[in-house]
C-alpha cells in the first residue's frame, strides 16, 4: 500500500467508531479467557477442557472479526462504491479478501 492509500484509510472514520466501546469490552473478556486458558494450562487440568475454552475463544474472537467486517462494509465498503471508479472496486477486492481469509481460519 502508497502512502497516499495508507493517508486516506486514517483520514476516514472507520465504521466500528460507533461501537468502539463495545468492541472493546468484548476485547478485554477475550483477553481474559486467553490469560485464563494459559492457567488452565500453567495449573495441568484436563486436555478436553482446555480444548473447549480454546473453542469458545476462538468463537468470541470471530464473532468480533463479523461485526467489525459488517461494520466496515456498511460504512467504507459502501462510501467507497458511492464515489464509484477504482476506490470502490478495491474496496469491495478488500473486504471479499478479508471475508474469505475469515472462512479460511
Amino acid at each position: 500500500m502508497n502512502d497516499t492509500a495508507t493517508a486516506t484509510q486514517h483520514e476516514h472514520e472507520h465504521g466500528y467508531i460507533t461501537d468502539k466501546a463495545s468492541y472493546m469490552r468484548r476485547l478485554s473478556r477475550i483477553e481474559g479467557q486467553a490469560r485464563g486458558i494459559a492457567r488452565m494450562v500453567d495449573e495441568e487440568q484436563y486436555c478436553i477442557d482446555i480444548v473447549t475454552q480454546i473453542s469458545a475463544l476462538t468463537s468470541a474472537l470471530k464473532s468480533v472479526a463479523v461485526g467489525l467486517v459488517d461494520d466496515h462494509l456498511k460504512h467504507c465498503v459502501a462510501d467507497a462504491v458511492l464515489l464509484g471508479g477504482e476506490e470502490g472496486q478495491a474496496k469491495i477486492k478488500e473486504a471479499s479478501d478479508a471475508i474469505a481469509r475469515l472462512v479460511r481460519s
